[in-house]
């Protein structure tokens, strides 16, 4: 077997004898050679520009919250349009049922049932206790710590809390001055207060407090909650910012471009210290709106009737939909939506822009076959690039002379 031959790059001057014994290249004694090398080593000059940084690798620790916190995104953030419609079709089907269906009594029919008692009736407790932290951490993220957009978020849940007493409140009074005490005509017992002292039955329309508060809790959550979809991404953002910025004659078209150079730096810091919180509470959420959908099931099958379920139901959905369907996406008189701040991170790509992109790559490819993507070649394909790149490796031949003139006798 013939020994095979080193290749010296060609660039070192005198072969092998560079690498033999002539160290001077790499101590600093030949600069001729030095400056031919391809790479030029600089420890002291910082790297300005080159191609675009890329995401660090993720852990297995991290690959697992991420699975699991995907999981709580189909839950908490399913649609809700869609889980409006779910909500009020199972409280008007089912609750009818159980109007002439006598339920099978389970550890859930009883109204001292441990849900009910220690998360049902503070269910609005329970709800400010993980919204309020979550909304700030949020808020103040974004906002690059402007107090002013923290308490413009944080107005959504006063206004919220205001609407859940006003509601209350109501189904109190229609409750109280729209009945009767039950097997008595006395006068004086036909007040609900006198009527339960003296031990009777109060025969009141009672709309379903429970319902209301039970699906509005969930509508909040799922849209407060929705500031999780695309967080994951502003630290990808951020180090795509800071590139551009460090990079000569290179201009910045992303969503962070209008933040100063102390705003992105507070939004890296805040990001890298709160994301793990939010993750946390975000699974509190998710157990949170789970709890909620079992009680209303347990609501829909043994408390109420369908009517005074379904009236708290459409209160809530109603109240859900003139504030964060309409007022919050008014652009100058609303209060900031969820997950709004100094920045946009998750918006969506405009169909149109995605439409103009298949249609491009339609026409590029419209006289192309392909079979799972890949194109197609056939034999005329072949033979036709066959004979351009024989063509190509032709060497040019110069025309034949012209033939010498012909003289004839005279």
């Amino acid at each position: 077997m013939a020994a095979g031959r080193r290749r010296v790059h060609p660039n070192l001057g005198n072969g092998g004898n560079n690498f033999a014994g002539n160290n001077n290249i790499f101590s600093g004694g030949n600069a001729r050679s030095l400056s031919r090398l391809n790479f030029r080593p600089n420890l002291n000059q910082e790297d300005r520009g080159g191609t675009r940084p890329t995401t660090a690798p993720s852990s297995i620790g991290l690959i697992l919250v991420t699975m699991f916190l995907h999981l709580c995104k189909k839950s908490l953030l399913f649609d809700t349009r869609l889980k409006v419609a779910i909500y009020c079709g199972t409280i008007f089907t089912i609750s009818l049922v159980a109007d002439f269906v006598i339920m099978p009594r389970t550890y859930f029919s009883r109204s001292d049932n441990a849900l009910n008692r220690y998360f049902v009736k503070w269910g609005w407790g329970w709800l400010l206790m993980v919204t309020v932290p979550w909304i700030v951490l949020t808020s103040h993220t974004l906002g690059c710590g402007r107090r002013s957009i923290l308490l413009k978020h944080l107005a959504r849940l006063v206004l919220a809390t205001f609407a859940w007493l006003m509601w209350t409140r109501l189904f109190n009074y229609i409750e109280t001055n729209f009945g009767r005490c039950v097997n008595t005509k006395e006068a004086q017992l036909q007040f609900k207060f006198k009527c339960l002292q003296a031990g009777k039955f109060w025969n009141g329309f009672d709309i379903s407090g429970h319902t209301f508060i039970l699906i509005y809790s969930s509508l909040i959550l799922a849209e407060e909650g929705s500031s999780m979809i695309g967080w994951e991404g502003i630290k990808d953002l951020i180090m795509r910012e800071e590139h551009t910025r460090i990079t000569p004659n290179e201009t910045s078209f992303g969503p962070l471009r209008n933040l100063s150079d102390r705003d992105l730096e507070f939004l890296k810091k805040a990001h890298k210290v709160f994301t793990p919180y939010l993750r946390a509470l975000f699974v509190f959420m998710t157990v949170q709106q789970l709890l909620w959908d079992v009680m209303l099931v347990s609501t829909v099958l043994y408390y109420h009737i369908m009517i005074e379920k379904f009236l708290g139901g459409i209160a809530a959905v109603l109240t859900w939909y003139v504030t964060y369907q309409w007022w919050y996406k008014l652009p100058k008189i609303g209060l900031p939506p969820p997950g709004d701040g100094l920045f946009k991170y998750n918006e969506v790509k405009p169909q149109h822009d995605l439409k103009l992109g298949l249609l491009r790559r339609s026409m590029l490819n419209k006289n192309i076959n392909r079979f799972m993507g890949l194109p197609i070649r056939t034999c005329q394909d072949n033979l036709e690039r066959n004979v351009s790149m024989s063509r190509q490796s032709e060497p040019e031949t110069p025309p034949p002379p012209p033939p010498p003139p012909s003289y004839r006798s005279i």
